[in-house]
């Protein structure tokens, strides 16, 4: 049943005042709506909402990513907007900090301002599109 349903994605934050204008003007996405609560942002047709809570330790790995159809300017573009991609030791990142995954897959990491990791991928040409 829910396989025909939309996708909604969640990530919280403990500061809405430095969280909101990342979200809406740093990475985009359209402000929807805001409440008490969260934060509604439509991410290409996905709600992602933005929950307002306290402080939490982040999780350590994505939860939230996008795939782009080139990666190095999408990296370009935010990180002239002030996003700084991470750097994982021992991974054989490349020099704007993107990984390649053994399918072919890049990929490169940034967090948001509460330390929830985020991504960005390009799949190769060949990957057929779900």
């Amino acid at each position: 049943m829910i396989a025909k349903c939309p996708l909604m994605a969640f990530v919280y934050t403990a500061d809405p005042e430095i969280s909101r204008p990342f979200y809406r003007d740093t990475l985009g996405l359209k402000l929807l709506e805001e409440h008490q609560y969260a934060m509604v942002f439509d991410a290409n047709g996905t709600q992602l909402r933005v929950g307002k809570g306290s402080a939490s330790t982040p999780a350590q790995h994505t939860v939230l990513g996008w795939e782009v159809p080139d990666i190095g300017s999408a990296i370009n573009e935010l990180q002239a907007a002030g996003v700084t991609f991470n750097r994982y030791e021992g991974l054989g990142q490349d020099e704007q900090g993107v990984w390649q995954a053994p399918g072919g897959a890049k990929i490169a990491w940034f967090r948001d301002p509460d330390g929830n990791v985020l991504s960005l991928t390009e799949f190769p040409a060949t990957t057929p599109v779900l």
